[in-house]
C-alpha cells in the first residue's frame, strides 16, 4: 500500500469534514448528488467506451498500491545475476525464473536465456515500455477528464438552483432548498475534482515515470548480462540511472 496516498486522502477529507463540525448533515443534498455524480458519470460514458469506464476502478487502485521493487533492490538482483552468469553461464538463471514476481523482469531474463540477439531483446522490451506509457497516460487522462467534468456539473447544478430560486421568489419557503442545490453542487464538484480525480491523475503519472525508470534499468541490466559484463560494471551502469543520493554504494 502507498502510505502517502492513504495519509493524503484521510488528511484532506478529515479536515474538510472536520470543518463542517456538527452541521455536516447540512451538506447532504440528494438532488445535488444526482447532478454531480450522475452528470460526471454520464459525461464520462459519452467521452469513453464502457470498457474504459469499467477499467477505471483498476486504474484508480494503482494510486493506492505499490508492489514494485526499489531501484536499489533491482541493482542488487542484477549484481547477483551477473555473478552467477560469470560463474555458471547464462542458462544458470533459468531455474530462478519461476521465483521472479515481476513479469517484465521475468520476460526479459527468459528472452536472454532463450538466446535471442541483444538487439532483438531490446526492441521487444522497449516496445512493451512504449505501450505501458500509453496505457498509463490514458488512465491519467481519463481521471483528468473526470476532474474537469465534476466542477462543470457543479456549475450546472448551481445554475439550476439559481433558476429554481429566482422562479419562486414569491414563496420564501422554497428559497432555502433551491439555494442549497445551487451551492452544494459546486461544493461536490470541487471536492471530487481537487481531492479525488486530479490528485490521483498526478499520482498515476508519477507512478508511470517510476515504472518506466525501473523497466529501463531492467533493459540495461539484461543487455549487460547478454554481453557477459563484469558485475561491478553492471552495478555502476545501473547506478547511473539514479540521483547520487539514491545510489547503492559499491561493496
Amino acid at each position: 500500500m502507498d502510505l502517502a496516498t492513504i495519509i493524503g486522502v484521510l488528511l484532506a477529507f478529515g479536515l474538510v469534514f472536520g470543518a463542517m463540525g456538527s452541521d455536516i448533515v447540512l451538506f447532504w443534498d440528494f438532488p445535488s448528488v444526482l447532478i454531480v455524480f450522475g452528470g460526471t458519470l454520464g459525461g464520462a460514458l459519452i467521452t469513453y467506451p464502457v470498457y474504459h469506464i469499467l477499467g477505471l476502478i483498476a486504474v484508480m487502485r494503482n494510486a493506492f498500491l505499490c508492489k514494485r521493487d526499489t531501484p536499489t533492490q533491482l541493482i542488487s538482483q542484477f549484481v547477483d545475476f551477473a555473478t552467477r552468469v560469470r560463474r555458471e553461464g547464462i542458462l544458470s538463471l533459468e531455474p530462478q525464473l519461476k521465483e521472479i514476481k515481476d513479469d517484465f523482469l521475468r520476460k526479459a531474463l527468459q528472452l536472454t536465456v532463450d538466446g535471442l540477439e541483444p538487439q532483438a531483446i531490446q526492441d521487444i522490451l522497449e516496445t512493451e515500455i512504449a505501450y505501458l506509457e500509453e496505457r498509463h497516460g490514458h488512465g491519467a487522462d481519463m481521471l483528468l477528464a473526470l476532474g474537469g467534468l465534476a466542477p462543470a456539473m457543479g456549475m450546472i447544478g448551481t445554475v439550476i438552483g439559481l433558476v429554481l430560486m429566482l422562479k419562486s421568489m414569491n414563496d420564501p419557503s422554497t428559497i432555502g432548498p433551491a439555494m442549497a442545490v445551487a451551492l452544494i453542487t459546486t461544493f461536490y464538484g470541487a471536492v471530487l475534482a481537487n481531492l479525488v480525480f486530479n490528485p490521483m491523475a498526478g499520482k498515476l503519472k508519477t507512478r508511470s515515470k517510476e515504472e518506466v525508470l525501473l523497466r529501463s534499468m531492467i533493459i540495461e541490466g539484461v543487455m549487460c548480462l547478454s554481453r557477459g559484463e563484469n558485475p561491478r560494471i553492471i552495478e555502476e551502469k545501473l547506478n547511473s540511472y539514479l540521483p547520487p543520493k539514491s545510489r547503492k554504494p559499491s561493496d
